[in-house]
């Protein structure tokens, strides 16, 4: 994948588990980005890992699921919301089983995980903004 070359500072992923997203509610607390809001997987880059390894961890880390680098079919880079000032993010798409997703072993991240309609994440007011418009350029490309 394209992602070696980007320095950047995370990356997230959109699940599809058939037509639905893997999301989570964040946790309700003031001090962290977009409290109470739904998420998708993926977080910060750690020890240099590459982009698909930073989210393939991150997975497994939120919801116990062991995450192919194979399921991984997309990847953009965005300017990060922080700000310009501020390394790269990437944004993956990928596909997950329904076997998979009966293995959930949910994290300590997170109120609790669910699977949604794409249109109800993307219509969302209570979704991260940034997301929902990275999902919504990844759609126009008829992906």
């Amino acid at each position: 994948m394209m992602d070696d070359e980007i320095d950047f500072h995370g990356a997230k992923v959109a699940l599809f588990v058939e037509d639905q997203l893997l999301v989570y509610r964040r946790d309700n607390e003031t001090d962290i980005p977009f409290p109470n809001m739904w998420d998708l997987p993926g977080g910060g880059r750690e020890n240099g890992e590459s982009g698909a390894d930073c989210v393939v961890r991150e997975t497994y880390e939120e919801f116990g699921i062991s995450l192919d680098v194979a399921a991984l079919h997309y990847v953009e880079h965005y300017e990060n919301w922080r700000g310009a000032s501020s390394r790269r993010a990437l944004f993956f798409v990928g596909h997950v089983s329904r076997d998979q997703v009966a293995t959930i072993a949910f994290g300590d991240e997170g109120q609790h995980w669910q699977l949604m309609e794409v249109m109800e994440f993307l219509d969302s007011d209570e979704a991260v903004p940034h997301l929902q418009e990275r999902l919504s350029d990844y759609l126009a490309r008829g992906r």
